[in-house]
């Protein structure tokens, strides 16, 4: 899920960029007609907006609750008129489309969209976008692992050299007091 969220996250931040980057009449008139409909293709494909779905459905739930707040006693009429409301601006997602495929254009040839395309629709890039979340969730876990198991043979290896070296220097100095004199040989 990860990997397909990592995704949607960068289609969605180019998207946004769009918006504020590539509305210019200048850029639109840039893009072809062919290359628009490429990038519509692979946004459509890899699911680009899907996360922006809920924008709308979420800002028409907290303003009714917060005018039903406000106005409990209008709760019916509200809660009709932000619906009514609500659904009249749905048409509007077709803007965040055009956004989002502009960005995409901007970025990508009409060759290579139509190539994103064709890849995202295949079998494989359908199982890329399901299955590659589960696939990256388990190589994190095994880089994790791996990752603990490197640093602590790393520690255990220096460690081990660390203390082979204290112990070659230590009968050197145990052996010699430190007033200077040579140790008495051991009696039998």
């Amino acid at each position: 899920m990860m990997l397909h969220n990592r995704v949607r996250r960068f289609s969605a931040i180019l998207a946004a960029s769009a918006v504020f980057a590539f509305s210019s009449p200048a850029f639109s008139q840039d893009v072809s007609e062919g290359h628009l409909k490429a990038a519509r293709a692979a946004v459509a494909a890899i699911h680009a907006t899907d996360p922006f779905d809920n924008i709308l459905p979420q800002a028409a739930a907290a303003l009714q609750q917060q005018l039903i707040q406000k106005n409990p006693d209008m709760q019916e009429l509200i809660g009709r008129t932000v619906s009514e409301k609500a659904l009249a601006l749905a048409s509007r997602r077709a803007d965040l489309e055009k956004e989002a495929a502009l960005a995409y254009a901007k970025v990508f040839s009409e060759k290579e969209l139509t190539e994103i395309a064709a890849f995202y629709n295949s079998d494989s890039g359908k199982k890329l976008l399901d299955s590659g979340p589960a696939v990256t969730r388990d190589l994190i876990k095994a880089a994790d692992i791996w990752q603990n198991g490197v640093a602590r043979d790393l520690a255990q290896q220096v460690g081990e050299t660390l203390a082979a070296a204290a112990k070659a220097t230590a009968p050197a100095n145990a052996a010699a007091p430190a007033d200077g004199t040579q140790p008495e040989a051991p009696k039998n």
